[in-house]
């Protein structure tokens, strides 16, 4: 699988697990996996556009 892949397939869990903090009111823990929902769609975005953002 690749790093893109697999980036997207984290995308994913991130943001089922969003939906299940939002649906059990966890307001804090729903903003830290949106803000990192963000980070990784970037990085996906990243690898889409051939250029590898390993500087984290």
């Amino acid at each position: 699988m690749s790093r893109g892949d697999e980036l997207k397939e984290l995308a994913s869990d991130l943001s089922r697990a969003a939906e299940r903090a939002r649906g059990l009111g966890l307001p804090t823990t729903v903003y830290l996996l949106s803000m990192a929902l963000v980070e990784v769609r970037e990085a996906a975005v990243g690898t889409d556009d051939g250029h590898d953002d390993d500087t984290a």
